[in-house]
């Protein structure tokens, strides 16, 4: 199931306009076998030339997205603090 997409438009040297989603998709968790099987979540990248995509269990997932999350919030006070300084000149 698609959960979410992104979509990125940019624009090459040429000035030739080009689309890259990143797509978020699910699978459910089942029954394999006797066993339940942990659900995947998919990271899909979608160009206009190619898709390529990688499968994460539950936990791969959760550690990618802290990641994320961390690399964000650093990311965001190094534009705040640029910005104070910017205001207090």
């Amino acid at each position: 199931m698609i959960e979410d997409e992104i979509v990125h438009w940019w624009k090459d040297d040429d000035g030739t306009q080009h689309r890259t989603i990143l797509r978020l998709e699910s699978e459910d968790a089942q029954i394999g076998g006797d066993f339940p099987r942990d659900g995947r979540i998919v990271v899909r990248i979608i160009n206009t030339v190619s898709s390529q995509a990688i499968k994460l269990s539950p936990e791969e997932a959760l550690r990618v997205s802290t990641l994320l999350l961390s690399i964000s919030k650093e990311l965001l006070n190094q534009k705040r603090n640029l910005w104070k300084r910017v205001e207090s000149v």
